[in-house]
């Protein structure tokens, strides 16, 4: 078994991050997935939700996902995002901003974003 697999997460409009790593945890449609270096070759749909990644140098990454695809063989893993962005890209205060206004407008695709920026940032699920 290989002791590292190669990731590429894609958002739309650009690449977000390439590299290798030894885990990649992310939520699909059928809930949390962690992919290993050797899992058996998988395609999913991505739901809104961090995804986190453990990379060959022990440092951890961990993105914001908002729906997309999921594909692993070979021990290459795609990322193929909707709208991803990485967590230190992320400005907490504009994201809790947002949260307050689509919690106010009653917008649950808005307050979900918004969410899943300040789990990306904060850690908490």
């Amino acid at each position: 078994m290989a002791a590292e697999l190669h990731v590429e997460l894609v958002a739309a409009d650009r690449s977000v991050w390439s590299g290798e790593a030894t885990l990649v945890i992310a939520r699909t449609t059928s809930g949390d997935i962690g992919v290993m270096p050797g899992h058996q070759p998988l395609l999913g749909v991505l739901q809104s939700g961090p995804v986190t990644i453990k990379t060959t140098d022990g440092t951890t990454v961990v993105a914001a996902v908002h729906g997309g695809f999921i594909s692993f063989a070979d021990d290459k893993l795609s990322l193929l995002a909707e709208i991803a962005e990485l967590a230190d890209e992320i400005d907490v205060e504009r994201a809790e901003r947002a949260l307050e206004r689509a919690k106010a407008e009653a917008d649950a695709a808005a307050e979900r974003r918004a969410d899943v920026r300040l789990m990306a940032v904060t850690g908490v699920r």
